[in-house]
């Protein structure tokens, strides 16, 4: 459909074209300058030092990594909301532990300390938790919670790149943090992830991991000095190809000079929807974030009553507006074997549905959904009122 508003979409222009252009000139389009000017201006962005964070191909990878990094293996239990992306889930079911899935509160779609407190055993090893729609959920109780327990706390911070509590970057209350540039992210890279590590020694073992578990024994420079071959290298563990290249942070370097536009605009669609969606009987918009809390604005859901969300989606897809549900409960996922009944989740993911939401967004654009959506539910009302009349 020519006209159909996307969910997701990435904001792409000449700045990024010139920097793909300058890589392509350059004759060097693998890891180089470019990479590393990304991972340094992400570090920055996050306030830690460069050392602490690094790039890979995608945020599932850094994932896995993550897990790799915390010892995860056969006989441990890691917990997660059952709403959460399914790479997680497979990070850590192809370690070998077993994914125990806790329950989220209905509105926010995001866990409670309570919940993640109510699925602990001695076999927890990690805790892996996701900002859901970019809001920052219960991290800090969550945080405080790990560390008097002594449980590694890995945060999924791919849809939350600006999300804050207090200032603080969410991603960096953990051990560890991962993020996702790929196609229908705020900041975009086309594919690409990168994860930080708090613990100087495991950040140290992240760039091998990312690389085959290689390890360089010296650079050009310093192998011609001390007479010996630059091309050496040693294998410190038998790990994947998870590296991203200098055209995707090429990309990545522009887009991330523009987040803050991005954010602004993303937080001015949302004022949009709060205002032209309230009121309406049957719908509830989004939560109000708490004091202190910033979100990234990621996502915008709405929970309608009465059992009626996928009409109110196929509804809106003929009208030329796409919607969806993220993320489909992993507790359901026939393949993890969890036989958990988790109701705050079940409600939530019965009800709520995706809007549109991204910087690419018009006005008109908006306000088209808006209208949609009103008449959707004016209309359904009317039902309603006329099937009570006719009683």
């Amino acid at each position: 459909m020519a006209n159909m508003i996307n969910v997701f979409q990435p904001a792409l222009g000449e700045r990024e074209l010139a920097a793909v252009r300058e890589v392509f000139e350059s004759n060097w389009i693998g890891r180089g300058a470019r990479t590393d000017e990304f991972e340094t201006g992400f570090a920055r962005h996050l306030g830690v030092g460069r050392q602490h964070v690094t790039s890979t191909n995608s945020c599932t990878e850094a994932t896995f990594i993550a897990m790799e990094l915390a010892g995860v293996g056969l006989g441990d239990e890691v917990v997660l909301p059952t709403v959460a992306f399914v790479g997680s889930g497979n990070a850590i079911a192809a370690s070998g532990a077993r994914p125990v899935f806790c329950d989220v509160d209905p509105r926010t779609l995001n866990p409670t300390v309570a919940h993640v407190e109510a699925v602990l055993t001695p076999r927890t090893k990690a805790v892996l938790i996701l900002h859901y729609g970019g809001y920052p959920g219960d991290v800090v109780a969550i945080a405080d919670l790990c560390a008097e327990r002594g449980i590694l706390l890995i945060e999924d911070a791919a849809i939350a790149i600006a999300s804050r509590v207090d200032g603080r970057p969410c991603g960096t209350f953990g051990d560890m943090g991962v993020w996702s540039f790929d196609h229908g992210k705020i900041v975009v890279t086309v594919d690409g992830g990168m994860l930080y590590v708090r613990d100087p020694e495991l950040a140290a073992r992240a760039p091998k991991l990312a690389y085959l578990g290689m390890e360089q024994k010296s650079g050009y420079d310093q192998a011609l000095r001390a007479r010996t071959r630059w091309w050496d290298f040693e294998v410190t563990s038998f790990s994947r190809r998870s590296v991203t290249n200098d055209v995707l942070a090429a990309v990545g370097n522009v887009q991330l000079s523009r987040l803050p536009e991005f954010i602004a605009r993303r937080r001015e669609i949302a004022r949009r929807y709060d205002e032209g969606l309230a009121g309406l009987d049957g719908l509830l918009c989004p939560p109000p974030l708490p004091a202190g809390h910033e979100s990234s604005y990621y996502m915008y859901w709405v929970q309608f009553e009465g059992g009626v969300r996928d009409e109110v989606a196929r509804d809106l897809y003929e009208r030329g507006i796409y919607s969806t549900f993220r993320y489909p409960l992993l507790h359901q996922v026939a393949a993890y074997g969890s036989e958990a009944v988790l109701p705050g989740a079940e409600a939530a993911a019965a009800a709520t549905l995706l809007l549109p939401m991204h910087q690419a967004l018009t006005d008109a654009d908006v306000d088209r959904v808006i209208e949609a959506v009103r008449d959707r539910v004016s209309g359904r009302r009317r039902e309603r009122i006329l099937a009570l009349k006719a009683v």
